[in-house]
Parts: C-alpha cells; structure tokens; sequence
C-alpha cells in the first residue's frame, strides 16, 4: 500500500478548505449525509480533530472536550488549524514515531493516513450538504478507500461508521469511498 506523505495532506486539506470558503450563511445548518451533524458541525469536527490530531504529535494539551473550537469565523478556524496540523506532521522523525490514542497505537504515518481519510470523508459530506462541488483528489481517494478496506477488516465499525452502503462500480472514486463508510450515496445521472 502506498503511503501518503503530509504534501498529500496538505492537497487535500487545501481541497476542503476552498469548499468551505464558499459555503453560504443559510447552508451553516443545512443537514449532511452524517444524520446528527449539520455543515457548521461537521467543520467543527474537522477543526477538532485537526487540534486533537496536531496535540498528539506535540504532546501538547487536548483540546477541551465539548467547547466550540469555531468561534465566529468558520473558515478562519479551519485554516488555522489546518496549518496547526500540517505544521506538527511536518517536524522530523513524526511519521516514524508511534502515538497512543483511543484507539491504540499507530505510526505517525498511519495517523496522517487515518486524518485524511476523515477529512476526505467529510468534504463529501459537505459537498453533499451544500451542493458546491469538492474538488478532492481522486489518488487520495483510491487510496483512501484501499487504507480503510484494510483498517476495517480488523476493526468494528460500531460507533463509528455504519455498514457499507450499495454504490454502482463505475462510481467516481469519492462516491465508492464514501458508501464504504455507510454513506448513502445518490444514484449517478
């Protein structure tokens, strides 16, 4: 299996990032294809795990359970911690090294690879949500969706994400990696 490095981080998090740029006021609450989130949950979901994921390398401090890490400005919260997390995968000996998390242990590659896939999957949701089309990059994508074929196979999805969903073969790559994790997804024109 390939490994993603943080350039490959970086491009996609550039990728949710300009459709977040242009999510409209009246969207912020607009349902997504996670049934418990809205869009402005969903983004703080990713600025949340971005600083969950950015303390854990550092060995920093956790971010407080339950406070709203967006604030006034969505976007500029997802920027900034964008940059946080880019920045802690980009210091040396990171990828090699192994975190503890609730999860168990992992590579610091193996958690660059866990963030992406979360971050891609929500840039579908959004997209999903908001109807702005998300340029995410379809190799991050394939090899997204090969990563959590494997992970799964040894992990239960309980809790986490429901039973793969039906999706035609010939499906873009991001609708066949999004109905692996249960997302119901729309059938193509």
């Amino acid at each position: 299996m390939t490994t993603v490095s943080v350039e490959d981080l970086a491009c996609a998090s550039e990728s949710v990032g300009d459709l977040i740029v242009q999510v409209r006021p009246e969207q912020w609450k607009a349902p997504t294809p996670c049934t418990e989130w809205n869009v402005r949950d969903v983004v703080s979901h990713l600025v949340g795990m971005d600083l969950v994921f950015a303390a854990m390398i550092e060995g920093g401090p956790m971010p407080e359970r339950g406070a709203d890490p967006l604030g006034d400005d969505p976007v500029g919260a997802y920027w900034s911690s964008s940059a946080s997390l880019l920045a802690a995968f980009s210091r040396p000996g990171v990828l090699e090294r192994s975190y503890r998390g609730p999860l168990g242990s992992a590579t610091g590659a193996e958690r660059l690879q866990i963030r992406l896939y979360d971050l891609l999957a929500h840039g579908w949701d959004l997209a999903q949500a908001t109807k702005i089309p998300a340029l995410l990059p379809e190799d991050l994508v394939e090899q997204s969706l090969a990563f959590v074929q494997v992970q799964f196979s040894a992990q239960s999805r309980t809790g986490r994400f429901a039973e793969p969903q039906p999706v035609e073969e010939s499906a873009p790559a991001i609708d066949r990696f999004a109905a692996f994790l249960g997302r119901p997804v729309p059938p193509q024109s």
